[in-house]
């Protein structure tokens, strides 16, 4: 934001020097990027006025021009087209230097004698984006009726410093004149003087009487303020009023149009004016556009509209894309004669989504997007109507229309000053604090320890005690706090429960010899493809990313086995002849949680190739399960997961819940990705792992007394899962049981077709003293009895 010293000093009254006030604003956060000063390296300009025009006798582009300089008539030859006599302009005498370093000396032309040269604003150092139209071709014509020998630098105020800002977003109060004037008087303890302003309705005509009415069909438009302006006078803008557009990097167009821009500037207030011979029907609509519609804006470009996008309407259709543009067709213009003032407040996300979207950023977004005080949309327009008397440009219709259901009031904050105090690490007395809000415009009361703070609307980013806090802190001054040690107690930290349980399985699987990897969140959608899911499976369900860095990773991952894959046909394809490997990463799915969020999940993914087999990996799930304490395991074999061999496959459960599933791939997709070698992968809900974990686990002593072994072979139907067996003899194998295992499963010679041999290890073992013989045979008699009946099982003698 650009801040003109000039236009600041008319609400604060300034002492000392620029960079001195400078420096106190940037002290109390609002960042000054630089001071500029427009007339550095320039002099020698004053004002001239053109006496009279005669054409040069030996050329024909050339003029002769006599120009009184204040006192003294100069000869000066030009070839501008736009000079005419009477005109004022800046004339640049001998000696004098202008902007790229040129310097002026009198010359002879043709055979005559030029004394000096009369000046562009491009030459006198102004930016071409805020020079005028008018004046973008041909030699500066003054508006304003000024003495010849007046100095023009001063004239246009180039000799006074302007004062480049960087504003915060949470501070939109800021990106005004009054705004930075409160802060400029609060950082440096200067007078404050600022009014609102007084409206003359000095019309004749009533706004009813030409404007029916204001239709608002949308709750995204909280506040819609209009007034009428009558006998309308379309001219160039006041020569001050041209300095402050000018100065602040705005190019002045007319006066209408440049009053709208300075009150936006000045209040922070964005502002549009409606010629209202230009609308069809005299009234106005605001609404949520349709999908598809389109609307040219003022820079005459067609825009096609969303039905996120706020837009103002007449009887034909759009005329303004709300707090970004208006439109192209109610424009202010020369045969302008009646104007419909609006000053409106927009739902901030509304306007920064529409603005975003078209790539369309303007002066009135910039504010919208950051959240507004309806209430400033009256004053500002008020300010309109009491410039556009004040320099004859137009008179005040009597009335004016409001849209405000919900008005928004001042609001009380209590804070303790002891508090206050406390946090800052300050000594500040609560007399002193009163003084420092109010310079700020924050009404406070004292009442014993507690300040009572009314604020202004004004100021949305002050809600707690510790927004009064940062406002007494950054005025008095962060670098006069002087600094003092920490005080607190000291806790002890440590890692959460998941951290935990995270740590203990990721110590087990390095252990066992695999190492960790790491892979991206993201992924493409032909990741289903390589681990051969149904069009229908429900992992196909993912989050697209809205700005990916290429189609291979333009989804959020819904499961980890894809990226695990890959790391193993890119190890395979260097030729490692093993690799063994886990990962614990974030899955995300579409359905959202309470917040509206997509939800997140933590999996756990193993994985190898190499020498080992479908058992190790079972193995390797079951001990890491176990050393999180976690009982109740079981494992089921299935045949329904398209990526895995349909007989080497098998789900985890603990309990009764699912909580993964492991296997060898499918011969089809490991010839589909050219593995050499079988590649084994497992994928685990760690979410669930980590409420079944205990962390409590309790130790015992080692037996004193020695367990008495039992090995028992069946031979059982062939689909039999040796998991019933497991289950059977360790609930009926009595108090004595100690543990229960396979160690062998059998098919071939000897065994008839659709059976299998299952081989089970029992360990008995009493705490107290050594088993005999005679108390477990009846347990291992009733053993083989159940699994025969029940299994159809038959015990093998050899």
């Amino acid at each position: 934001m650009l801040l003109p010293k000039s236009w600041l000093e008319k609400y604060v009254t300034l002492n000392g020097d620029t960079r001195a006030i400078a420096d106190e604003i940037t002290a109390t956060g609002n960042h000054v990027e630089s001071i500029l000063l427009r007339s550095k390296d320039l002099s020698g300009i004053v004002v001239g006025k053109i006496l009279e025009i005669k054409p040069h006798p030996n050329a024909d582009k050339l003029v002769v021009c006599q120009i009184d300089v204040g006192g003294e008539v100069k000869q000066i030859l030009t070839a501008a087209k736009n000079v005419f006599e009477g005109a004022l302009v800046p004339v640049a005498l001998d000696g004098a230097k202008l902007a790229g370093g040129m310097e002026i000396h009198n010359t002879e032309m043709r055979g005559l004698p030029s004394l000096g040269m009369m000046c562009s604003l491009e030459e006198v150092g102004m930016d071409t984006s805020v020079i005028p139209k008018s004046a973008r071709d041909g030699i500066h014509i003054l508006e304003s009726d000024v003495a010849p020998g007046t100095d023009y630098l001063k004239l246009l105020e180039l000799d006074k410093e302007v004062i480049e800002l960087e504003i915060t977003p949470n501070r939109p109060d800021c990106l005004s004149i009054r705004g930075m004037a409160v802060e400029t008087a609060a950082s440096t303890g200067s007078k404050l003087s600022m009014k609102d302003p007084i409206v003359e309705e000095t019309s004749d005509v009533s706004m009813s009487d030409k404007f029916n009415g204001l239709h608002v069909e949308t709750e995204f438009a909280p506040r819609f303020y209009l007034r009428m302006l009558t006998d309308v006078k379309v001219a160039p803008s006041p020569q001050w009023l041209q300095n402050d557009l000018m100065a602040s990097g705005v190019r002045p167009i007319n006066n209408i149009v440049d009053l709208t821009n300075y009150v936006m500037l000045e209040y922070g207030q964005p502002l549009h004016a409606y010629d209202l011979d230009s609308l069809k029907g005299p009234e106005l609509h605001v609404r949520l556009a349709k999908d598809g519609e389109t609307m040219t804006t003022l820079d005459e470009v067609e825009r096609t509209l969303t039905a996120d996008d706020i837009v103002i309407c007449d009887e034909s259709g759009i005329v303004g894309l709300a707090g970004v543009m208006g439109g192209a067709i109610s424009g202010v213009s020369e045969g302008t004669h009646t104007v419909v003032l609006e000053g409106a407040n927009f739902e901030a996300g509304h306007i920064r989504k529409t603005s975003k979207r078209l790539g369309l950023r303007s002066e009135a977004s910039t504010r919208f997007e950051k959240g507004l005080d309806p209430n400033m949309a009256q004053k500002a327009v008020d300010r309109v109507c009491e410039l556009a008397v004040e320099i004859g440009a137009a008179k005040v219709a009597k009335g004016s229309m409001d849209h405000y259901p919900e008005e928004l009031k001042p609001w009380t904050i209590d804070a303790s000053v002891k508090r206050i105090n406390g946090l800052l690490g300050t000594s500040i007395s609560g007399d002193d604090m009163v003084r420092i809000l109010e310079s700020l415009l924050i009404e406070t009361t004292l009442d014993g320890d507690t300040l009572h703070a009314t604020i202004p609307t004004m100021r949305g980013d002050l809600h707690i005690w510790e927004d009064l806090a940062e406002e007494v802190g950054r005025i008095y001054g962060f670098g006069n706090i002087t600094p003092l040690p920490l005080k607190g107690t000291l806790t002890r930290g440590g890692k959460s429960l998941y951290r935990q349980v995270e740590k203990k399985a990721q110590d087990v699987l390095l252990a066992a010899g695999y190492n960790e990897f790491m892979t991206y969140s993201f992924m493409g959608p032909s990741a289903f493809d390589r681990i051969r899911l149904p069009e229908d499976d429900p992992l196909r369900r993912a989050i697209k990313i809205s700005n990916p860095l290429g189609e291979e990773y333009s989804i959020m991952r819904t499961t980890l086995l894809p990226n695990m894959l890959d790391i193993f046909v890119k190890n395979m394809s260097y030729k490692n002849p093993s690799a063994y490997g886990f990962e614990f990463g974030n899955v995300f799915a579409v359905d959202t949680d309470d917040e509206g969020l997509p939800k997140e999940f933590m999996k756990l993914a193993i994985g190898f190739y190499g020498e080992e087999d479908f058992y190790y990996l079972k193995k390797t799930v079951e001990t890491v399960l176990t050393r999180l304490g976690i009982d109740g395991l079981r494992f089921v074999q299935v045949q329904d997961f398209p990526l895995f061999h349909k007989g080497r496959q098998a789900e985890v459960y603990i309990h009764d819940e699912c909580i993964g599933i492991f296997g060898c791939i499918h011969p089809k997709a490991q010839d589909d990705l050219g593995l050499k070698q079988e590649v084994y992968l497992a994928e685990l809900d760690f979410t669930k792992i980590v409420d079944y974990a205990k962390d409590n686990v309790t130790y015992k002593p080692i037996a004193r007394f020695p367990s008495m072994e039992r090995d028992l072979a069946f031979v059982v139907d062939k689909k039999l899962p040796a998991q019933d067996l497991l289950d059977y003899v360790e609930a009926n194998g009595g108090e004595f049981l100690e543990s229960v295992e396979v160690f062998d499963v059998y098919f071939g010679k000897g065994i008839e077709d659709g059976k299998k041999s299952i081989a089970l290890k029992l360990a008995f073992r009493h705490k107290e003293r050594t088993l005999k013989e005679k108390e477990i045979v009846p347990t291992v008699d009733s053993l083989i009895e159940g699994i025969e009946t029940k299994f159809q099982g038959q015990l093998r003698s050899k």
